[in-house]
Formats: structure tokens, sequence, C-alpha cells
């Protein structure tokens, strides 16, 4: 996801980061150098190096730090970006389940009761444009349980 915009609000102690789709804040307290009142944030900018999916900023004393749009989302939990951490995860454990598993690929595209191209979009762990109910065929397929468990985050 490439950032748009960023601006720093030295008021608040946060950044405002605009992308494509909305805006998100990511507060001082989380950056590393630590911008504070006697080493205030002298420049932001988007980091082309970083090819746009962050941003870098220095402070009075000079020292730079870098942020990440990957932190930013999982600070504010983007249910996007949420799922797409759970399609990766459940990507490489159907990847290992499949390597492990006893059963030829051909059996498991047959179980499935899918094309051997999309069973193997569904061991790619770049593509995202899969749905978490196949993944969780597919793991079922390789005859697994698969279970989601929801639980309060610690404090």
């Amino acid at each position: 996801m490439k950032i748009r915009k960023v601006i720093a609000n030295p008021r608040r102690k946060t950044v405002e980061i605009t992308t494509a789709r909305r805006s998100f804040v990511y507060p001082f307290a989380r950056f590393e150098p630590r911008p504070t009142s006697d080493d205030p944030i002298r420049t932001i900018r988007i980091d082309r190096e970083l090819a746009s999916e962050g941003f870098t900023y220095t402070l009075a004393s000079g020292r730079e730090g870098s942020v990440h749009i990957e932190q930013v989302l999982d600070y504010n939990k983007d249910p996007d970006h949420l799922r797409d951490r759970l399609l990766y995860s459940l990507t490489l454990e159907a990847q290992k389940r499949v390597e492990k598993s006893p059963l030829s690929r051909r059996e498991i595209i047959r179980r499935l009761g899918t094309s051997p191209a999309q069973f193997y979009r569904l061991l790619d762990q770049t593509n995202y444009s899969k749905s978490v109910d196949r993944l969780v065929a597919l793991l079922q397929a390789l005859d697994c349980d698969v279970r989601l468990t929801v639980r309060a985050r610690p404090a």
C-alpha cells in the first residue's frame, strides 16, 4: 500500500498518513528514535527507497528513523491488513501440510474439486486475492482440523 501524504502533528503528537483508501494516525510514542519537545521532528517525507510504503523523519538532533506502512496498519487494526496476515499464515501452514501429506497433489486437487492452477494459486503466499474459506477447504482436504481462536488482547 503506497503512502500518498504524511504530515507530522506535534500538537497531537501524531503523524497523519494518507493512502489511496483512507487516512491513519500513528503516535510519536511508537517512533524509534522518539521525538520529544526538546528534539522535535524537523523533516518528514515519504521514503522512495521503501517504495513509498514508508516514511522517514529527521529529528532536530540529526537522528533519523523510518516507519513502514505495515506498522501503521497494525497499530490501527486495519481489517484488510488483518485479513492479509491471516491469509499469509494459513497459506504457510497449507504449504507445510502439502509437503508432509502422504496424499499426492493430484488427489488433493481432486478432493478440493478445483483445477491445478487454482490449487497452486492457493499455495502462493504472495496472492492475496484468494479467500480464507478456500484455504480452510484446502486444509480440510489435507485432513486438518482448523480452529479459529478469539481472545482478548493482553493489556
